[in-house]
């Protein structure tokens, strides 16, 4: 994937996200495994661990990000991929569940740290016009390194032995590092000077508005544990649709967003049009449910398959429209020099739809059947209608100059070469 553009920086952070998600998308194929068949873990346990983790993960993510501002975001997003590759390598020692919750909470901290950091140091390196832009680019390189790590990780399936699992999670480990060793050619970036006397350290806790926002882009967020847990459940257990259509909808998701998410997001120009590229997300994934529901009529293994191709190309759609809204707003409220601890709040939706969301959306939709999915769709529908005034909100509680651009929207995005 190649990422036009006049400057270095945003190729670098390119190419640290190509060859860490080639790393992530092996171990997300095979760690559940590895977990349960080579270290003896129960899935309960698993379920349990990972809980835990990501939860401490959504508590860490704000400090980290805090201390990326303070102490410089090249430095500490190095540091803290260097900690993640560590995280990734300590799995391969544990032996009970213990050890196992410890090394979950060390990498799910480490792993939202990090995503803060990388979202800071974009925003330090790239012109406010161009992020939610080069943003997207990150985002179709991300997809197309998972789906190239994937096809790794079904390798080491096939072979089914705990050597090969151990060898993806020791790829994915020096994947990590490997991708420290790029972002320390970016550019260095002044820290943020101490806040003044008087001022809250951590500034987004009380920044009501943007808790709002970000608690319903987390609401949008389940569709993440929909595609990973729900639907292959949903499809072998409530569908005349032969199983590997389960593999099907995930390759068409990974390659759909990699082939339209620059392309969705060139209609993102301000908050105006993020919140409206959000509302159209939320209709989506409303119609996209009302397929999935539809899939429980009786009717041949074909004809079921083809409704899952359609709600899976909507659900597509709605991913790249929210994703495209939700890095302008994100970016365009957070006040500059605040951008780690902000990006650090904002990415604790991620972390909660991911702790959450497989045991509400199974109890919701594998339990409620079409009526679930119907109720999911309209929650889904319902936060991408509420960002609109949250934004706004939040616009207004800013200092007057950032209120005018919120207001007008920032001058038109440069053509790239």
């Amino acid at each position: 994937m190649t990422l036009r553009t006049r400057t270095a920086p945003p190729r670098r952070l390119a190419l640290a996200q190509l060859i860490n998600s080639v790393g992530d998308g092996a171990y997300y194929v095979c760690s559940a495994l590895y977990f349960t068949r080579v270290v003896g873990l129960s899935a309960t346990e698993v379920g349990l661990g990972l809980t835990v983790g990501w939860a401490a993960g959504a508590v860490a993510g704000v400090p980290l990000g805090h201390l990326a501002d303070r102490r410089g975001v090249r430095g500490t997003a190095v540091a803290l991929a260097v900690a993640t590759g560590a995280a990734v390598a300590v799995f391969l020692t544990v032996r009970g569940l213990p050890a196992f919750v410890l090394a979950a909470v060390l990498y799910a901290c480490c792993q939202c740290g990090l995503g803060a950091a990388r979202q800071a140091l974009l925003a330090a390196l790239v012109t406010e016009r161009e992020r939610t832009r080069v943003r997207a680019h990150l985002q179709s390189t991300a997809n197309a390194g998972l789906a190239a790590g994937a096809a790794l990780g079904g390798l080491a399936l096939h072979l089914d032995t705990a050597a090969a699992y151990r060898a993806v999670l020791a790829a994915d480990a020096l994947a990590f590092l490997a991708a420290a060793l790029v972002l320390t050619r970016l550019p260095a970036v002044p820290p943020t000077p101490p806040a003044a006397s008087g001022t809250p350290r951590l500034a987004v806790l009380r920044d009501r508005p943007y808790a709002l926002i970000t608690a319903l882009h987390a609401a949008l967020l389940l569709y993440m544990p929909l595609l990973s847990v729900v639907i292959p459940l949903w499809v072998v257990q409530r569908t005349e649709a032969p199983r590997w259509t389960v593999a099907a909808l995930l390759m068409l998701n990974t390659l759909g967003v990699v082939a339209l998410q620059v392309r969705v997001a060139r209609g993102v120009r301000d908050l105006r049009t993020a919140a409206r590229h959000i509302r159209a997300a939320g209709v989506l994934m409303l119609v996209s449910c009302a397929a999935f529901a539809l899939t429980t009529v009786p009717a041949s293994p074909w004809t079921a398959l083809a409704v899952l191709l359609a709600a899976a190309c909507l659900q597509v759609l709605g991913e790249t429209a929210l994703a495209s809204g939700a890095w302008e707003i994100s970016f365009g409220l957070a006040p500059e020099g605040r951008q780690g601890q902000y990006q650090g709040f904002f990415g604790t939706g991620a972390a909660v739809a991911r702790m959450l969301g497989p045991l509400l959306l199974t109890w919701l939709v594998l339990g409620g059947g079409p009526v679930g999915w119907l109720a999911l769709g309209a929650a889904f529908l319902t936060a991408s209608w509420a960002m609109g005034p949250a934004v706004r909100w939040a616009a207004a509680s800013r200092p007057a100059d950032a209120a005018a651009v919120s207001a007008s929207g920032p001058e038109p995005a440069a053509t790239a070469p």
